[in-house]
């Protein structure tokens, strides 16, 4: 019986690592965390010292090196691709994204359209 328990602990060790992703090594946390720090500082440099006259166009470079270490933590950190959990976590993820991309630009899109179609507002101090 103990041989028959042995196997079956094993098979199912197995089993459970299947799917998974390999954890990192210190080189590829480093790298994670060099490249996290740097895309800390260079959004926080350029804000900071005013590098960039507008405000659009400053606020659409911290949002993409925002995504882009985002995608940075969700590799060398959180070991996520393709293969881990057959795929499963990568699906979760892109439908996460989705939802959260509907929900976001419909925000923005009423709140413009609320903001320019609302009355101009009134001066109350003028009021009898």
């Amino acid at each position: 019986m103990s041989a028959n328990t042995h196997a079956n602990s094993a098979a199912h060790h197995d089993h459970a690592h299947d799917g998974g992703a390999a954890h990192g090594s210190l080189k590829s946390y480093l790298t994670g965390f060099g490249l996290s720090v740097l895309l800390t500082a260079i959004p926080f440099w350029l804000v900071m010292n005013g590098v960039i006259e507008s405000k659009q166009v400053m606020g659409f470079i911290v949002m993409a090196l925002a995504v882009v270490q985002i995608v940075v933590h969700m590799f060398y950190f959180l070991h996520m691709n393709a293969k881990s959990e057959n795929g499963w976590i990568m699906m979760a993820l892109v439908f996460t994204a989705i939802i959260v991309v509907i929900t976001l630009s419909g925000s923005l899109w009423v709140m413009y359209h609320l903001n320019t179609n609302m009355m101009p507002g009134h001066d109350m101090s003028q009021m009898p």
